[in-house]
């Protein structure tokens, strides 16, 4: 094929590359020298150039769909995060309840604790004031006999014993 045409441009260039003599003009022979020029030039480029345009082209749609997969690993992984944010947001309100809950749990208990130490302390402090209250009516009968028996027989009667009993409890 190429050496078709190659004969074809020599015998072209021959026959049309004359002078013109006639006085015309040689838009004719240009022209188709052009066509053959250009012919010519688009066997020996044209493949190389459409090629190179291919493996451009083809490489322009394997970025933009490197590009689309990594869109769509990012709208998925949006959409993992927004579940997970949602499951947390739903544990913290779980949280919040149990922890309501138990904090109303150990309240009572802690209420229930300090009302039976109440309780402990006034029967405690009632027997501590009773015991106080023996004693000292102990003390007190123990003193009225001491003073009664310090006295002599002769000085003790009735009217002596109310006196020191009325100081006594006075």
């Amino acid at each position: 094929m190429s050496r078709i045409l190659v004969l074809m441009l020599m015998i072209s260039t021959y026959a049309l590359a004359s002078e013109a003599e006639h006085g015309g003009t040689d838009i004719v022979q240009r022209t188709v020298n052009f066509i053959l020029f250009a012919g010519l030039v688009w066997y020996l480029v044209g493949e190389p150039v459409k090629n190179f345009f291919a493996s451009r082209s083809q490489e322009i749609a394997d970025k933009l769909k490197e590009v689309q997969n990594k869109l769509d690993e990012s709208v998925n992984l949006k959409k993992e995060v927004i579940a997970k944010i949602s499951e947390a947001e739903k544990f913290a309100e779980e949280l919040a309840v149990a922890s309501k809950k138990e904090n109303k749990i150990i309240n009572d208990n802690i209420m229930k604790q300090c009302e039976a130490d109440i309780e402990a302390l006034i029967k405690q402090n009632a027997s501590k004031q009773e015991f106080e209250e023996r004693k000292m009516v102990r003390e007190v009968v123990e003193e009225v006999l001491r003073e009664t028996l310090n006295q002599s027989a002769d000085t003790f009667d009735k009217e002596a014993m109310a006196n020191v009993i009325l100081k006594k409890v006075a």
